[in-house]
């Protein structure tokens, strides 16, 4: 059981890293970046499954609040949090709990891909990637109407949704494209390090 939880935790602190580093791969439009970082915490999230899915992110997050040089561009600190895209880190927490509660929990048997199987790891990624961008939206209103931002001739929502929701709908649908195969590729082996080992022992 300790070999289990220390191999568990090394793989969130790794998975917390990889999600770290991606704050180094962004493409500036307008005022929200393209990044990695929302398909790959949503990714290890899938990987993980279940509660713990969030809990690389949720690392990844707090190395940033305390300061660390981790979101997006190398920045962190509370600043981050209180801009403009302040809401997608948030987000990121609640994507990737959401993506790892619809995949469940790995197991060893999705060596063999179903098409059930498949199904369930695109909707709990597109699920993920989805629910992020809930308090994303809010804050970014909330942020454009405080700043005087939306123009007289749109809606709050219609502004939002222009800046920061539209614009990046074909990119985050390439980044699904590429995450399912990558997930459905390395659950059942993520599953035969974390949890075979220890069926074996009990046999």
């Amino acid at each position: 059981m300790k070999n289990k939880t220390a191999l568990l935790s090394a793989f969130i602190a790794l998975f917390a890293a990889i999600i770290c580093v991606g704050c180094f791969i962004k493409i500036p439009v307008g005022v929200v970046p393209i990044v990695l970082q929302n398909i790959l915490c949503i990714l290890t999230g899938v990987l993980l499954g279940g509660f713990l899915g969030s809990a690389p992110a949720a690392l990844f997050l707090l190395a940033g609040l305390i300061g660390l040089p981790v979101y997006s561009g190398g920045s962190g600190g509370i600043a981050v949090w209180l801009g403009p895209t302040g809401g997608f880190l948030p987000g990121y927490l609640l994507g990737a709990l959401v993506a790892g509660l619809v995949a469940g929990k790995a197991s060893v048997t999705e060596k063999k891909i179903t098409f059930k199987k498949a199904l369930r790891i695109t909707l709990a990624i597109v699920a993920g990637m989805l629910i992020l961008y809930v308090p994303g939206v809010i804050r970014f209103a909330y942020w454009a109407l405080g700043a005087g931002k939306v123009p007289a001739d749109k809606s709050v929502l219609a502004y939002t949704m222009g800046a920061c929701v539209l614009p990046y709908i074909p990119g985050d649908i390439i980044k699904t494209v590429v995450a399912v195969p990558v997930a459905l590729k390395l659950r059942p082996v993520l599953a035969q390090y974390l949890y075979s080992s220890v069926k074996e022992g009990q046999k």
